[in-house]
Protein backbone atom coordinates (compact mmCIF):
# COMPACT_ATOMS: atom_id res chain seq x y z
CA UNK A 1 0.00 0.00 0.00
CA UNK A 2 2.74 2.56 0.79
CA UNK A 3 4.57 1.50 -2.44
CA UNK A 4 1.19 2.42 -4.09
CA UNK A 5 0.94 5.73 -2.35
CA UNK A 6 4.57 6.70 -2.67
CA UNK A 7 3.91 6.38 -6.34
CA UNK A 8 0.83 8.53 -6.64
CA UNK A 9 2.59 11.38 -4.53
CA UNK A 10 5.61 10.97 -7.33
CA UNK A 11 3.09 11.19 -10.12
CA UNK A 12 1.14 14.01 -8.58
CA UNK A 13 4.70 16.01 -7.70
CA UNK A 14 5.60 15.60 -10.98
CA UNK A 15 2.14 16.68 -12.91
CA UNK A 16 3.12 19.64 -10.83
CA UNK A 17 6.67 20.51 -11.60
CA UNK A 18 5.47 20.01 -15.30
CA UNK A 19 2.75 22.20 -14.74
CA UNK A 20 4.58 24.72 -13.28
CA UNK A 21 7.67 24.37 -15.77
CA UNK A 22 4.52 25.13 -18.29
CA UNK A 23 3.79 28.79 -16.50
CA UNK A 24 6.71 29.76 -16.61
CA UNK A 25 7.90 28.79 -19.63
CA UNK A 26 4.46 31.16 -21.20
CA UNK A 27 5.70 33.63 -18.99
CA UNK A 28 9.21 33.87 -20.28
CA UNK A 29 7.37 33.20 -23.86
CA UNK A 30 5.34 36.54 -23.60
CA UNK A 31 8.15 38.91 -21.89
CA UNK A 32 10.62 37.77 -24.79
CA UNK A 33 8.36 37.63 -27.65
CA UNK A 34 10.19 40.21 -29.37
CA UNK A 35 12.90 38.48 -29.76
CA UNK A 36 11.17 36.09 -32.24
CA UNK A 37 8.55 38.35 -34.07
CA UNK A 38 8.89 38.17 -37.86
CA UNK A 39 9.51 41.86 -38.04
CA UNK A 40 8.97 41.68 -42.09
CA UNK A 41 5.24 41.05 -41.27
CA UNK A 42 3.69 44.25 -40.00
CA UNK A 43 -0.18 43.70 -41.22
CA UNK A 44 -2.88 41.33 -41.21
CA UNK A 45 -3.23 41.71 -45.21
CA UNK A 46 -0.27 39.39 -45.93
CA UNK A 47 0.12 37.90 -49.55
CA UNK A 48 1.50 34.85 -50.69
CA UNK A 49 4.22 36.29 -52.02
CA UNK A 50 5.25 37.58 -48.82
CA UNK A 51 5.26 33.95 -47.12
CA UNK A 52 7.41 32.75 -49.86
CA UNK A 53 9.71 35.09 -49.21
CA UNK A 54 9.96 34.59 -46.19
CA UNK A 55 9.53 30.28 -46.59
CA UNK A 56 12.75 30.80 -48.58
CA UNK A 57 15.04 32.39 -46.29
CA UNK A 58 13.90 29.55 -43.90
CA UNK A 59 14.67 27.24 -46.23
CA UNK A 60 18.31 27.81 -44.78
CA UNK A 61 17.91 26.37 -41.71
CA UNK A 62 19.18 22.80 -41.85
CA UNK A 63 16.33 21.88 -39.10
CA UNK A 64 13.34 22.42 -41.53
CA UNK A 65 11.81 20.62 -43.80
CA UNK A 66 9.88 22.57 -46.61
CA UNK A 67 8.34 21.21 -49.44
CA UNK A 68 5.52 21.90 -51.89
CA UNK A 69 2.30 20.02 -51.22
CA UNK A 70 0.30 21.40 -53.43
CA UNK A 71 -1.60 23.92 -55.53
CA UNK A 72 -4.55 26.79 -55.08
CA UNK A 73 -7.14 26.57 -58.08
CA UNK A 74 -5.39 29.82 -59.15
CA UNK A 75 -1.55 28.29 -59.11
CA UNK A 76 0.01 29.76 -55.92
CA UNK A 77 1.78 26.93 -54.08
CA UNK A 78 0.76 25.15 -50.57
CA UNK A 79 3.74 24.60 -48.33
CA UNK A 80 4.06 22.11 -45.65
CA UNK A 81 7.28 23.27 -42.79
CA UNK A 82 8.19 20.29 -40.39
CA UNK A 83 10.19 20.38 -38.06
CA UNK A 84 11.13 17.51 -35.02
CA UNK A 85 11.95 13.70 -34.17
CA UNK A 86 9.39 12.79 -32.00
CA UNK A 87 6.89 9.87 -32.51
CA UNK A 88 3.75 12.15 -31.73
CA UNK A 89 2.78 14.09 -35.14
CA UNK A 90 1.41 18.05 -34.54
CA UNK A 91 -0.06 19.19 -37.88
CA UNK A 92 -1.14 22.82 -37.63
CA UNK A 93 -2.92 24.66 -40.50
CA UNK A 94 -3.53 28.65 -40.80
CA UNK A 95 -5.65 30.89 -42.97
CA UNK A 96 -8.08 28.27 -44.34
CA UNK A 97 -10.39 31.40 -44.96
CA UNK A 98 -8.07 34.22 -46.89
CA UNK A 99 -9.20 36.61 -44.58
CA UNK A 100 -8.41 35.34 -41.52
CA UNK A 101 -4.27 35.76 -41.19
CA UNK A 102 -3.14 35.97 -37.30
CA UNK A 103 -2.29 33.13 -36.74
CA UNK A 104 -0.32 32.75 -40.18
CA UNK A 105 1.53 35.61 -38.44
CA UNK A 106 2.09 33.63 -35.51
CA UNK A 107 3.52 30.69 -37.45
CA UNK A 108 6.07 32.69 -38.71
CA UNK A 109 7.26 33.91 -35.12
CA UNK A 110 7.14 30.30 -34.36
CA UNK A 111 9.56 29.52 -36.93
CA UNK A 112 11.43 32.19 -35.47
CA UNK A 113 11.53 30.06 -32.18
CA UNK A 114 12.36 27.35 -33.59
CA UNK A 115 15.39 28.79 -35.05
CA UNK A 116 17.08 31.13 -32.44
CA UNK A 117 19.05 29.58 -29.63
CA UNK A 118 16.74 30.95 -26.68
CA UNK A 119 15.03 27.79 -24.77
CA UNK A 120 17.36 25.07 -25.43
CA UNK A 121 15.92 23.49 -22.57
CA UNK A 122 12.51 23.08 -23.62
CA UNK A 123 12.95 23.45 -27.00
CA UNK A 124 15.09 19.80 -27.11
CA UNK A 125 11.84 18.68 -25.08
CA UNK A 126 9.40 19.80 -27.85
CA UNK A 127 11.51 18.46 -30.73
CA UNK A 128 12.71 15.32 -29.31
CA UNK A 129 9.08 14.34 -28.63
CA UNK A 130 7.04 15.70 -31.13
CA UNK A 131 7.06 15.95 -35.00
CA UNK A 132 5.43 19.58 -36.29
CA UNK A 133 3.67 20.30 -39.49
CA UNK A 134 2.54 23.63 -40.10
CA UNK A 135 0.68 24.73 -43.63
CA UNK A 136 0.36 28.29 -43.46
CA UNK A 137 -2.03 30.00 -45.67
CA UNK A 138 -4.04 27.25 -46.73
CA UNK A 139 -5.99 29.59 -49.20
CA UNK A 140 -3.64 31.70 -50.55
CA UNK A 141 -6.18 32.47 -53.59
CA UNK A 142 -8.82 33.97 -50.98
CA UNK A 143 -5.50 36.08 -49.06
CA UNK A 144 -4.95 37.52 -52.36
CA UNK A 145 -8.37 39.66 -51.87
CA UNK A 146 -8.37 39.26 -48.47
CA UNK A 147 -11.56 37.52 -48.56
CA UNK A 148 -13.10 34.26 -46.91
CA UNK A 149 -13.64 31.95 -49.46
CA UNK A 150 -11.67 30.61 -52.30
CA UNK A 151 -11.10 31.35 -56.07
CA UNK A 152 -13.82 28.69 -56.60
CA UNK A 153 -16.07 30.78 -54.32
CA UNK A 154 -16.66 27.93 -51.87
CA UNK A 155 -15.99 27.93 -48.12
CA UNK A 156 -12.76 25.54 -47.79
CA UNK A 157 -14.40 24.59 -44.29
CA UNK A 158 -17.52 23.23 -45.75
CA UNK A 159 -15.69 21.24 -48.53
CA UNK A 160 -14.72 18.16 -46.00
CA UNK A 161 -16.65 15.58 -47.31
CA UNK A 162 -17.19 16.84 -50.87
CA UNK A 163 -13.46 17.62 -51.25
CA UNK A 164 -13.82 19.65 -54.75
CA UNK A 165 -11.01 22.28 -54.31
CA UNK A 166 -7.67 21.63 -54.24
CA UNK A 167 -7.27 23.13 -50.99
CA UNK A 168 -9.39 20.39 -49.67
CA UNK A 169 -8.13 17.55 -50.77
CA UNK A 170 -4.74 18.96 -49.87
CA UNK A 171 -5.83 18.88 -46.29
CA UNK A 172 -7.40 15.72 -46.20
CA UNK A 173 -4.10 14.08 -48.26
CA UNK A 174 -1.52 15.49 -45.49
CA UNK A 175 -3.57 14.40 -42.55
CA UNK A 176 -4.08 10.72 -43.44
CA UNK A 177 -0.45 10.65 -44.44
CA UNK A 178 0.66 12.08 -41.16
CA UNK A 179 -2.26 10.18 -39.33
CA UNK A 180 -1.29 13.26 -36.72
CA UNK A 181 -1.63 12.63 -33.65
CA UNK A 182 -3.09 16.26 -32.74
CA UNK A 183 -4.14 19.68 -35.27
CA UNK A 184 -4.57 23.00 -34.55
CA UNK A 185 -7.18 24.53 -36.82
CA UNK A 186 -6.12 28.01 -36.85
CA UNK A 187 -9.22 30.70 -37.62
CA UNK A 188 -10.44 34.37 -36.71
CA UNK A 189 -13.62 35.16 -35.57
CA UNK A 190 -15.44 38.35 -35.85
CA UNK A 191 -14.40 41.08 -33.19
CA UNK A 192 -17.59 41.49 -31.96
CA UNK A 193 -17.83 38.16 -30.00
CA UNK A 194 -17.60 38.67 -26.06
CA UNK A 195 -17.15 36.06 -23.42
CA UNK A 196 -20.65 35.75 -22.03
CA UNK A 197 -22.05 37.85 -20.16
CA UNK A 198 -19.13 40.27 -19.71
CA UNK A 199 -17.85 43.45 -21.39
CA UNK A 200 -15.09 41.46 -22.47
CA UNK A 201 -14.06 40.91 -25.91
CA UNK A 202 -13.31 37.11 -27.20
CA UNK A 203 -10.04 37.81 -27.76
CA UNK A 204 -9.17 33.95 -28.25
CA UNK A 205 -11.98 31.26 -28.75
CA UNK A 206 -11.41 27.44 -28.26
CA UNK A 207 -13.38 24.48 -29.76
CA UNK A 208 -12.92 21.05 -29.62
CA UNK A 209 -15.14 20.03 -32.57
CA UNK A 210 -17.54 17.53 -31.56
CA UNK A 211 -17.44 14.30 -34.13
CA UNK A 212 -21.12 13.34 -33.97
CA UNK A 213 -24.65 14.86 -33.51
CA UNK A 214 -24.57 13.68 -29.84
CA UNK A 215 -21.12 15.17 -28.98
CA UNK A 216 -20.21 12.45 -27.47
CA UNK A 217 -16.41 12.71 -25.29
CA UNK A 218 -14.08 9.95 -26.51
CA UNK A 219 -10.23 10.22 -26.05
CA UNK A 220 -9.61 11.82 -28.88
CA UNK A 221 -11.50 14.64 -28.15
CA UNK A 222 -11.19 14.18 -24.30
CA UNK A 223 -7.48 15.03 -25.30
CA UNK A 224 -8.24 17.96 -27.00
CA UNK A 225 -10.20 19.39 -24.56
CA UNK A 226 -7.22 18.82 -22.00
CA UNK A 227 -5.03 20.60 -24.56
CA UNK A 228 -7.94 23.80 -24.63
CA UNK A 229 -7.81 24.00 -20.49
CA UNK A 230 -4.25 24.50 -20.28
CA UNK A 231 -4.18 27.32 -23.09
CA UNK A 232 -6.72 28.75 -21.43
CA UNK A 233 -4.96 28.47 -17.98
CA UNK A 234 -1.96 30.06 -19.88
CA UNK A 235 -4.26 32.89 -21.86
CA UNK A 236 -5.83 33.58 -18.34
CA UNK A 237 -2.45 35.31 -17.33
CA UNK A 238 -2.31 37.53 -19.91
CA UNK A 239 -5.98 38.47 -21.02
CA UNK A 240 -7.87 37.73 -17.98
CA UNK A 241 -11.97 36.97 -18.48
CA UNK A 242 -10.90 37.36 -22.42
CA UNK A 243 -11.43 33.87 -24.08
CA UNK A 244 -14.64 31.95 -24.98
CA UNK A 245 -15.89 28.61 -26.22
CA UNK A 246 -17.31 28.54 -29.82
CA UNK A 247 -20.31 26.14 -29.84
CA UNK A 248 -20.08 22.46 -30.12
CA UNK A 249 -22.56 21.83 -32.72
CA UNK A 250 -21.77 19.21 -34.83
CA UNK A 251 -21.40 20.37 -38.69
CA UNK A 252 -21.02 17.12 -40.73
CA UNK A 253 -18.61 18.99 -43.85
CA UNK A 254 -16.64 20.81 -41.53
CA UNK A 255 -13.08 20.01 -41.40
CA UNK A 256 -12.32 20.63 -37.74
CA UNK A 257 -15.02 18.21 -36.78
CA UNK A 258 -14.01 15.72 -39.61
CA UNK A 259 -10.75 14.95 -38.63
CA UNK A 260 -11.59 15.09 -34.90
CA UNK A 261 -13.56 11.68 -36.20
CA UNK A 262 -11.02 10.59 -38.26
CA UNK A 263 -8.56 10.28 -35.08
CA UNK A 264 -6.77 13.40 -34.50
CA UNK A 265 -7.42 15.29 -31.17
CA UNK A 266 -8.52 18.25 -32.97
CA UNK A 267 -7.75 21.83 -31.44
CA UNK A 268 -10.05 24.87 -32.85
CA UNK A 269 -8.46 28.45 -32.19
CA UNK A 270 -10.44 31.44 -33.19
CA UNK A 271 -8.53 34.88 -33.07
CA UNK A 272 -11.62 37.41 -32.17
CA UNK A 273 -10.88 41.25 -30.96
CA UNK A 274 -8.74 43.23 -28.30
CA UNK A 275 -8.86 46.67 -27.61
CA UNK A 276 -7.15 49.12 -29.79
CA UNK A 277 -5.96 46.39 -31.75
CA UNK A 278 -6.95 46.37 -35.26
CA UNK A 279 -3.95 44.62 -36.75
CA UNK A 280 -4.12 41.83 -34.76
CA UNK A 281 -0.71 41.93 -33.26
CA UNK A 282 -1.50 41.90 -29.69
CA UNK A 283 -3.63 38.52 -31.10
CA UNK A 284 -0.52 37.52 -32.94
CA UNK A 285 2.05 37.55 -29.40
CA UNK A 286 -1.04 35.45 -27.93
CA UNK A 287 -1.22 33.11 -30.45
CA UNK A 288 2.30 32.55 -30.30
CA UNK A 289 2.34 32.05 -26.28
CA UNK A 290 -0.34 29.54 -26.42
CA UNK A 291 0.37 27.34 -29.54
CA UNK A 292 3.98 26.63 -28.26
CA UNK A 293 2.76 26.40 -24.13
CA UNK A 294 0.57 23.60 -25.65
CA UNK A 295 3.31 22.09 -27.73
CA UNK A 296 5.22 22.18 -24.89
CA UNK A 297 2.63 20.18 -22.79
CA UNK A 298 1.96 17.83 -25.49
CA UNK A 299 5.32 17.13 -25.27
CA UNK A 300 6.06 16.79 -21.86
CA UNK A 301 2.25 15.12 -21.57
CA UNK A 302 1.41 17.65 -18.72
CA UNK A 303 -1.75 18.04 -20.96
CA UNK A 304 -2.90 14.52 -19.21
CA UNK A 305 -3.35 15.94 -15.67
CA UNK A 306 -6.10 18.65 -17.02
CA UNK A 307 -9.55 17.96 -16.07
CA UNK A 308 -11.98 17.87 -18.79
CA UNK A 309 -14.60 19.93 -16.91
CA UNK A 310 -12.35 23.02 -16.35
CA UNK A 311 -13.08 23.50 -20.53
CA UNK A 312 -16.85 23.78 -19.92
CA UNK A 313 -16.18 26.18 -17.20
CA UNK A 314 -14.72 28.48 -20.41
CA UNK A 315 -17.65 30.90 -21.02
CA UNK A 316 -19.46 30.39 -24.73
CA UNK A 317 -18.82 33.25 -27.45
CA UNK A 318 -21.93 35.42 -27.82
CA UNK A 319 -22.17 38.14 -29.49
CA UNK A 320 -23.03 41.73 -28.06
CA UNK A 321 -19.89 43.60 -29.07
CA UNK A 322 -20.34 46.88 -30.64
CA UNK A 323 -17.15 49.50 -32.03
CA UNK A 324 -19.29 52.79 -30.14
CA UNK A 325 -22.01 52.27 -28.23
CA UNK A 326 -24.15 55.20 -27.20
CA UNK A 327 -26.32 54.74 -24.14
CA UNK A 328 -29.57 56.36 -23.14
CA UNK A 329 -29.64 59.49 -25.90
CA UNK A 330 -32.67 61.41 -26.35
CA UNK A 331 -34.06 61.52 -29.89
CA UNK A 332 -36.62 63.41 -30.84
CA UNK A 333 -39.51 62.09 -33.37
CA UNK A 334 -42.47 63.98 -34.21
CA UNK A 335 -42.04 66.32 -31.50
CA UNK A 336 -42.01 63.53 -28.73
CA UNK A 337 -38.60 62.63 -26.63
CA UNK A 338 -37.21 59.16 -26.67
CA UNK A 339 -34.76 57.39 -25.10
CA UNK A 340 -32.20 55.27 -27.17
CA UNK A 341 -28.98 53.28 -27.26
CA UNK A 342 -27.63 52.94 -30.32
CA UNK A 343 -25.16 50.51 -31.63
CA UNK A 344 -22.41 51.21 -34.50
CA UNK A 345 -20.34 48.82 -36.12
CA UNK A 346 -17.47 50.60 -38.58
CA UNK A 347 -17.24 48.14 -41.56
CA UNK A 348 -13.92 47.62 -43.32
CA UNK A 349 -14.25 48.72 -47.10
CA UNK A 350 -11.46 47.45 -49.93
CA UNK A 351 -9.25 49.63 -51.65
CA UNK A 352 -7.31 48.30 -54.43
CA UNK A 353 -4.91 45.40 -54.43
CA UNK A 354 -6.55 44.52 -50.96
CA UNK A 355 -3.73 45.21 -49.06
CA UNK A 356 -5.06 48.92 -48.02
CA UNK A 357 -8.96 49.83 -46.62
CA UNK A 358 -11.43 52.63 -45.04
CA UNK A 359 -14.23 52.12 -42.83
CA UNK A 360 -17.88 53.24 -42.54
CA UNK A 361 -20.16 53.57 -40.05
CA UNK A 362 -23.34 52.07 -39.67
CA UNK A 363 -26.05 51.82 -36.88
CA UNK A 364 -26.64 48.56 -36.51
CA UNK A 365 -29.45 48.46 -33.50
CA UNK A 366 -31.53 51.01 -31.79
CA UNK A 367 -33.58 51.14 -28.98
CA UNK A 368 -32.94 49.14 -24.99
CA UNK A 369 -29.13 47.57 -25.54
CA UNK A 370 -28.44 47.31 -21.51
CA UNK A 371 -27.24 43.73 -22.66
CA UNK A 372 -25.12 44.80 -25.30
CA UNK A 373 -21.20 46.39 -24.78
CA UNK A 374 -19.19 48.57 -26.73
CA UNK A 375 -15.15 48.61 -27.63
CA UNK A 376 -16.23 52.40 -27.17
CA UNK A 377 -18.80 53.38 -24.80
CA UNK A 378 -20.77 56.77 -23.86
CA UNK A 379 -23.08 58.02 -21.28
CA UNK A 380 -25.48 60.32 -23.48
CA UNK A 381 -28.24 60.86 -21.12
CA UNK A 382 -29.38 64.28 -21.24
CA UNK A 383 -27.91 64.41 -24.69
CA UNK A 384 -29.85 65.16 -27.73
CA UNK A 385 -29.43 63.76 -30.83
CA UNK A 386 -29.20 65.86 -33.87
CA UNK A 387 -29.10 65.37 -37.26
CA UNK A 388 -25.21 66.69 -38.71
CA UNK A 389 -25.46 70.47 -41.26
CA UNK A 390 -24.38 70.67 -44.94
CA UNK A 391 -21.89 73.83 -44.80
CA UNK A 392 -23.72 76.05 -46.95
CA UNK A 393 -20.93 77.61 -49.05
CA UNK A 394 -19.40 74.91 -52.23
CA UNK A 395 -15.70 74.47 -51.65
CA UNK A 396 -14.03 74.39 -55.08
CA UNK A 397 -10.26 73.20 -54.57
CA UNK A 398 -7.82 71.51 -52.15
CA UNK A 399 -6.43 74.06 -51.07
CA UNK A 400 -9.50 76.05 -50.06
CA UNK A 401 -10.45 72.49 -48.02
CA UNK A 402 -7.48 72.64 -46.30
CA UNK A 403 -7.54 76.25 -45.42
CA UNK A 404 -11.11 75.09 -43.35
CA UNK A 405 -11.14 75.31 -39.08
CA UNK A 406 -12.86 71.72 -39.80
CA UNK A 407 -12.93 71.65 -35.28
CA UNK A 408 -14.94 74.79 -35.90
CA UNK A 409 -17.09 73.48 -38.43
CA UNK A 410 -17.83 70.41 -36.06
CA UNK A 411 -18.30 72.44 -32.87
CA UNK A 412 -21.34 74.03 -35.42
CA UNK A 413 -22.29 70.95 -35.91
CA UNK A 414 -21.44 70.43 -39.47
CA UNK A 415 -20.94 66.85 -40.66
CA UNK A 416 -21.01 67.37 -44.54
CA UNK A 417 -19.02 69.84 -46.98
CA UNK A 418 -20.27 70.27 -50.43
CA UNK A 419 -17.38 70.25 -53.09
CA UNK A 420 -16.51 70.32 -56.85
CA UNK A 421 -16.87 67.29 -58.27
CA UNK A 422 -13.57 66.62 -59.04
CA UNK A 423 -12.79 66.15 -55.36
CA UNK A 424 -15.17 63.12 -55.31
CA UNK A 425 -13.45 61.15 -56.98
CA UNK A 426 -11.50 58.79 -54.39
CA UNK A 427 -13.73 56.38 -52.32
CA UNK A 428 -13.12 58.27 -48.98
CA UNK A 429 -12.32 61.35 -47.08
CA UNK A 430 -8.74 61.66 -45.40
CA UNK A 431 -10.60 64.52 -43.40
CA UNK A 432 -12.84 63.86 -40.54
CA UNK A 433 -15.89 65.01 -41.92
CA UNK A 434 -17.84 63.99 -44.99
CA UNK A 435 -17.36 65.22 -48.24
CA UNK A 436 -20.35 65.82 -50.55
CA UNK A 437 -21.70 66.45 -53.91
CA UNK A 438 -23.86 69.31 -54.28
CA UNK A 439 -27.01 67.75 -54.75
CA UNK A 440 -26.69 65.47 -51.42
CA UNK A 441 -29.65 64.92 -49.23
CA UNK A 442 -29.50 64.02 -45.62
CA UNK A 443 -31.40 60.68 -45.02
CA UNK A 444 -33.17 61.85 -41.30
CA UNK A 445 -34.61 58.60 -40.57
CA UNK A 446 -33.09 56.86 -37.57
CA UNK A 447 -32.62 52.74 -38.32
CA UNK A 448 -30.34 50.09 -38.66
CA UNK A 449 -28.25 50.67 -41.47
CA UNK A 450 -28.59 54.78 -41.09
CA UNK A 451 -24.95 56.05 -41.89
CA UNK A 452 -23.63 57.10 -38.60
CA UNK A 453 -23.50 60.90 -38.90
CA UNK A 454 -24.99 63.02 -36.33
CA UNK A 455 -24.04 64.82 -33.11
CA UNK A 456 -24.89 64.83 -29.42
CA UNK A 457 -26.01 68.77 -27.97
CA UNK A 458 -26.82 69.22 -24.43
CA UNK A 459 -29.35 72.43 -24.69
CA UNK A 460 -27.35 74.49 -28.04
CA UNK A 461 -24.09 73.26 -27.72
CA UNK A 462 -22.50 70.39 -29.99
CA UNK A 463 -20.70 67.93 -26.84
CA UNK A 464 -20.03 65.37 -28.95
CA UNK A 465 -19.34 64.37 -32.84
CA UNK A 466 -20.10 61.03 -34.51
CA UNK A 467 -18.50 61.23 -37.79
CA UNK A 468 -18.87 58.08 -40.01
CA UNK A 469 -19.42 56.00 -37.15
CA UNK A 470 -15.97 57.45 -35.10
CA UNK A 471 -16.68 59.54 -31.63
CA UNK A 472 -15.27 62.90 -31.10
CA UNK A 473 -15.13 64.66 -27.83
CA UNK A 474 -15.17 68.63 -29.24
CA UNK A 475 -13.11 69.64 -26.14
CA UNK A 476 -10.62 67.61 -27.14
CA UNK A 477 -8.75 67.38 -31.36
CA UNK A 478 -10.57 65.03 -33.25
CA UNK A 479 -8.14 62.73 -34.73
CA UNK A 480 -9.99 59.95 -33.27
CA UNK A 481 -12.08 60.06 -36.50
CA UNK A 482 -10.07 58.28 -38.56
CA UNK A 483 -11.65 58.89 -41.94
CA UNK A 484 -15.03 60.65 -43.55
CA UNK A 485 -16.93 59.84 -46.59
CA UNK A 486 -17.26 60.96 -49.51
CA UNK A 487 -20.58 61.13 -50.71
CA UNK A 488 -22.54 61.97 -53.97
Amino acid sequence: MKSILSLLFIAILSSSMAIGQNNKFADHLFEDYSTFKEEEITNRRIKHDEIMSLLNKLKSHSDLQIQKVSESIEGRSLNLVSIGEGDIDVFLWSQMHGDESTATMAIFDILNFFNSEKFRAEKEIILQNLKIHFLPMLNPDGAEKFTRRNALGIDVNRDALRLQSPEARTLKKIRDSLQADFGFNLHDQSKYYNAERTEKPATVSFLAPAYNYEKEINDVRGNAMKVIVQMNNVLQKFVPGQVGRYNDDFEPRAFGDNIQKWGTSTILIESGGYHDDPEKQEIRKLNFVSILSALYSIANESYKTENIADYENIPNNDRMLFDLKINELTYLLNGKPYVLDLGIHRVENDLDGYTEFYNSGRVVDQGDLSTSYGYEEINAKGLELRYGKIYPEKITTKEELEGLDLNDLLAKGYAYIPVDKSLLDQKYSIHPINLVSENFKIDKELKPGTAANFFLYENDTVKYAVINGFLSDLEEPQQDIKNGLILN
